[in-house]
């Protein structure tokens, strides 16, 4: 009798384990086909950027954003909708112009962006001689002569080598952070480094910087596009180059803003799932791939789980945050009030990686739910969905790591994100209507999943 019964247990657990397998595939199949075939996260996202257009944290744009996504999220369905009060800088941009010189003698505009969160010129010239440096090791084998007084010009190139382009973005990342504090320190007028940008175009893209504490003087930072940075290069190696650099670019104090959210009650605890992306964007394109694109997903999510009937365990949660890109100050607000609420979390992913082709998801967690995540694999695999290795999670989400809970983001397709990413071509017209569906299929297949699982 012993030997029946251990004999058969495993053919019957294999057997529930098959069917429940099988039925988490047609899960799967149902969410893919309400999504793709009735979504409204393309039609949302035109709403967002051609009404909208771009919505700087602290800007007119971004509050009519707020009323925005609060009406978008009544319209999907949630059952609860409100704002989160949150303190954000105030930076604005103004006018700017950057003009060089070199031994012809006349000055020839050359397209440029101030960095996020730079002090400008204050509408004044700023007019000097232009020192090159390749990389920051160039830079400190410079002498304070030959850099005061000097307008400084980084041109440090994505490296091309990384499959990943999140990889170099990282890597270049550290000159637009931290140029003006090297550069300022040493008594430059100014600094200028080549955009972030995986392209060889002549795009200008923009971005966050920072000035470390001890900075006495801020100076101003801007960036121009990669062709323009091989240009001034290869002009630098033969003959002198002035520069006369013009901005108003500055920050204004804080401003009391919101990040919005909304819901689906949970059928049997109120523990949160939580999905989102920034809804603020910088002032420049419409912000599409970089945030539009995560909040519209997020939503879509929302929406079709109510258009479904799924009936989730616990609650599911949007939430779109205020102020990722010049200060975090939306999700950091977020993580403290969880923490003031002893608001249990089980799980939050962020969508900020731009509407491309869904390849994985990646995630900050315990070794044991990351294998278990792992182990649903094959449900994935025929969206053609397979790296779950990574171990990174979305800005705004991170925080929450903080307090235990697992932080995720989900990982389309980088290879064309860092051609327009916060720059004037990150336009409604750069995203695809099936792959920014397709993103919103994966996180919703992965929170279905965990909704039953966790």
């Amino acid at each position: 009798m012993k030997y029946s019964t251990i004999k058969i247990l495993p053919l019957f657990l294999g057997g529930i384990l098959f069917s429940q397998s099988k039925q988490d595939s047609l899960q799967f199949r149902n969410i893919a086909d309400e999504i793709l075939v009735n979504g409204t996260a393309y039609k949302n996202l035109h709403d967002l950027t051609k009404n909208i257009g771009h919505r700087l944290s602290g800007s007119a744009a971004y509050e009519k954003a707020t009323n925005w996504a609060v009406l978008k999220l009544k319209e999907a369905g949630a059952d609860k909708v409100w704002m989160e009060e949150v303190m954000v800088p105030v930076w604005e941009r103004g006018k700017e112009s950057l003009q060089i010189k070199d031994q012809s003698g006349k000055w020839k505009s050359i397209r440029m962006l101030s960095l996020g969160n730079s002090e400008g010129t204050k509408g004044k010239n700023v007019e000097a001689e232009i020192i090159f440096a390749k990389s920051k090791e160039d830079f400190d084998k410079l002498s304070d002569e030959e850099i005061k007084g000097k307008i400084v010009f980084f041109n440090y190139a994505f490296n091309q080598k990384f499959i990943n382009t999140g990889q170099a973005y990282g890597d270049a990342g550290k000159y637009r952070r931290n140029a003006a504090s090297w550069a300022g320190k040493r008594g430059a007028k100014a600094v200028i480094i080549r955009s972030l940008s995986s392209a060889l175009d002549d795009v200008p893209h923009t971005g966050m910087m920072k000035y470390d504490t001890d900075d006495t003087f801020k100076i101003a930072a801007v960036a121009i596009g990669p062709k323009s940075a091989d240009e001034l290069e290869k002009a630098l190696k033969s003959q002198k180059v002035f520069a006369k650099l013009n901005s108003n670019c500055a920050m204004k104090g804080e401003k009391r803003s919101h990040s919005v959210i909304g819901e689906i009650t949970g059928k049997i605890d109120n523990s949160v799932i939580a999905v989102g992306g920034h809804l603020d964007s910088w002032d420049v394109g419409e912000g599409a791939q970089d945030d539009g694109a995560g909040i519209v997903q997020s939503i879509e999510i929302l929406r079709a789980f109510k258009k479904m009937g799924l009936k989730n365990n616990h609650t599911i949660r949007v939430i779109c945050f205020a102020n990722e890109e010049n200060g975090v100050k939306g999700g950091n607000q977020y993580a403290e009030n969880v923490k003031k609420n002893n608001e249990k979390h089980l799980f939050a992913i962020e969508s900020d990686g731009g509407g491309f082709t869904p390849r994985g998801v990646a995630f900050v967690m315990s070794a044991e739910k990351r294998a278990q995540i792992q182990s649903w694999k094959n449900l994935f695999l025929p969206y053609g969905v397979y790296n779950f290795e990574m171990q990174y999670a979305g800005t705004d989400v991170e925080p929450l790591h903080d307090l235990d809970v697992p932080v995720a983001e989900l990982v389309p397709d980088s290879q064309r994100y860092f051609d327009i990413h916060h720059s004037d071509e990150d336009t409604f017209e750069k995203v695809n209507r099936r792959e920014l569906l397709l993103g919103a299929v994966t996180m919703g297949q992965l929170l279905y999943m965990i909704d039953k699982s966790w």
